[in-house]
């Protein structure tokens, strides 16, 4: 089954609300805000990492940073383009760590296995799916000043 079908059946089978959409290609979380006319605080950015013997998924903002190097994982995420996995760890059999200031935000928007294709949906929504582990995992970005 393709990748957006199965994230589809998983958020219609738990019966929450959600929107898709289809934006111009955009490679970047902060790039799916900009298409998706959003704050970049609602827009998720999924990393995987590999500790404690196993890979595990992280869910920040698109407008903040991991505190360490992010990972690119081609194989793991076969279904998906490279960068676009959704953050819906049971897909993949993984844990999910979300953020704790994307938590707090009253929606979630997130890539759905590709540059184009976006869910919004409710955090709390979100978060009842999925059962993240809520932590906080990002520091502010450092404003650019271009001097």
């Amino acid at each position: 089954m393709p990748l957006q079908q199965k994230l589809l059946s998983v958020l219609e089978a738990n019966h929450l609300a959600f929107t898709r959409s289809t934006h111009p290609t955009a490679f970047t979380a902060r790039e799916v805000a900009s298409a998706e006319h959003l704050p970049a605080r609602e827009v998720a950015k999924t990393v995987v990492l590999f500790g404690d013997g196993g890979y595990h998924m992280i869910v920040i903002s698109a407008n903040r940073l991991v505190d360490f190097q992010e990972v690119k994982l081609a194989k793991l995420f076969y279904d998906c383009e490279l960068g676009a996995m959704p953050p819906v760890g049971a897909i993949y059999d993984l844990p999910v760590y979300l953020d704790s200031s994307l938590a707090a935000e009253p929606e979630i928007v997130f890539n759905a296995g590709t540059h184009r294709d976006a869910i919004r949906m409710p955090t709390a929504d979100y978060r009842k799916l999925v059962k993240p582990t809520v932590v906080p995992l990002s520091r502010p970005e450092v404003q650019r000043h271009g001097w």
